[in-house]
């Protein structure tokens, strides 16, 4: 029977599309392989996703999809993102069995790929856990019960603590990831079960190389990470991108005209502004951000979704201050919703990206040599924004402030016109040396790919391991 991977990704539309990447690596250089896909959706997603997968569908990827049964949840629990997440993969466990022996029927299972770890889910079948951000939150991951026992405190509770984590610089407890500041949180229980568990498997996959993150990768496979067990194998198969017209399922309208008005601007003379698909700002922000933006008087390309809590398309002559669209109109695009993230990193015009770290979004900025201003909104991100400006030195830090007079913090608008000019001003130093690093980097990361490459290397010890495992 033909040799086949199942691919589990956990409840969210972004792992479901990280999965098909990591899909589609596979099938790039071993076709041979039948892949299928294990779908669950989180309500938010459903339809989202299910246009996603007409869309992969009719493009003709060699990829199968499995839709596993529905599951009603508690309204309670539903309206929690990460709890209706951790809810879903825990009660999907006997229909992933399930799945399993109905398409070992069919073919051979060489290996179970998840991101929605929850326990082994079958004797025979070796499991590997894709771990969708860096190999620092991994790191984080790996150490989280050795840092559980040394305190008996929450980390929202600890406020600017510095932790230490093996392999990263200090991290305040401000800075942990969302999932794992209340260790009293499903999320948090669910995650110290994974890190409990992961030494028990057949290997992590990490989308990741290993020149980026030297420092962190050496001090994991060196074992400093996981204490009592032995750490399992390590597979840094990155870096791979998602496709921008992949990006561009759940919008109706999609307009590349910014590409066509980039052509037009001076090589590496502007900036990106963009923050992801739930990167939604109060419109008092958005108005300090349209100031900074002005005042900076650089060129710059702006995606602008609607307020928080609004479902509606942005209005921008509400949205903005003022007579900005028209002041701004000869050095300035903003667009609604969504732009094609990829491809316009990639374009020459641009020389500078303030990002909400998301790790998709910093690995496109590294694999163009594109230098950050780092802001980071939710999930992992202020940790990201952490190793981005302290130890890979690709970023600069966006700081917020807050005042009695508002109930929100603030990048003010002079803050970010001050990280706009640092990035863009070819007289700043500092801006010099962020510019000069991208562009070393992106050649590492091309390199990684090479015959012979880190991640070139590490990917076909995977594979032959898949070969071994059954």
């Amino acid at each position: 029977m033909q040799e086949s991977l199942v691919l589990y990704p956990a409840p969210g539309f972004h792992h479901m599309v990280s999965m098909v990447e990591f899909g589609k690596l596979i099938l790039r250089h071993h076709p041979y392989f039948k892949v299928t896909i294990l779908v669950t959706t989180m309500p938010s997603d459903t339809a989202t996703t299910s246009l996603y997968i007409d869309t992969i569908s009719q493009i003709n990827v060699p990829i199968s999809f499995f839709t596993l049964p529905s599951i009603d949840l508690p309204q309670s629990i539903a309206q929690s993102r990460t709890e209706a997440a951790v809810e879903l993969i825990r009660l999907n466990s006997a229909n992933v069995v399930d799945a399993l022996g109905a398409l070992s029927l069919t073919s051979t299972v060489v290996a179970l790929i998840t991101s929605a770890f929850h326990v082994a889910y079958h004797p025979h079948i070796p499991t590997y856990y894709y771990f969708t951000s860096c190999a620092s939150a991994l790191a984080v991951i790996l150490y989280l019960p050795t840092i559980h026992d040394q305190t008996s405190k929450s980390f929202k509770d600890l406020d600017d603590t510095l932790l230490h984590f093996p392999g990263l610089p200090p991290l305040k407890a401000s800075e942990m990831p969302d999932a794992l500041r209340d260790r009293d949180d499903p999320a948090y229980r669910y995650f110290l079960d994974v890190a409990s568990r992961l030494p028990r498997l057949k290997g992590v996959i990490v989308n990741t190389f290993d020149s980026l993150e030297p420092h962190v990768i050496k001090a994991i496979i060196d074992g400093a990470c996981v204490v009592s067990e032995t750490t399992p194998p390590i597979y840094r198969v990155g870096p791979f991108i998602v496709d921008a017209k992949d990006r561009a399922v759940g919008f109706r309208e999609v307009s590349f005209d910014c590409l066509a008005w980039l052509d037009s601007q001076p090589q590496r003379s502007v900036v990106f502004l963009c923050f992801g698909r739930r990167g939604s700002f109060s419109e008092l922000q958005l108005k300090e951000m349209a100031i900074g933006l002005e005042k900076s008087n650089h060129r710059f390309l702006w995606v602008v979704k609607s307020p928080l809590n609004s479902n509606t398309e942005p209005d921008l002559e509400v949205l903005l201050p003022e007579g900005f669209l028209e002041r701004t109109k000869d050095r300035g695009v903003v667009v609604k919703s969504w732009a094609p993230q990829s491809a316009i990193l990639s374009h020459e015009s641009i020389g500078g990206f303030v990002t909400h770290c998301g790790w998709n979004s910093v690995l496109e900025a590294v694999t163009c040599g594109v230098p950050m201003a780092a802001w980071p909104l939710y999930a992992e991100q202020r940790m990201n924004s952490v190793v981005l400006v302290e130890d890979m030195k690709l970023a600069t830090p966006i700081e917020k402030v807050s005042s009695s007079s508002i109930s929100e913090e603030l990048v003010s608008a002079e803050e970010l016109e001050k990280r706009v000019r640092l990035l863009m001003d070819s007289e700043s130093e500092e801006g010099k040396g962020l510019r000069e690093r991208s562009l070393a980097v992106k050649a590492m990361a091309m390199e990684a790919w090479t015959s012979g490459g880190s991640s070139c290397a590490s990917f076909s010890k995977l594979v032959a391991s898949w070969k071994q495992g059954y």
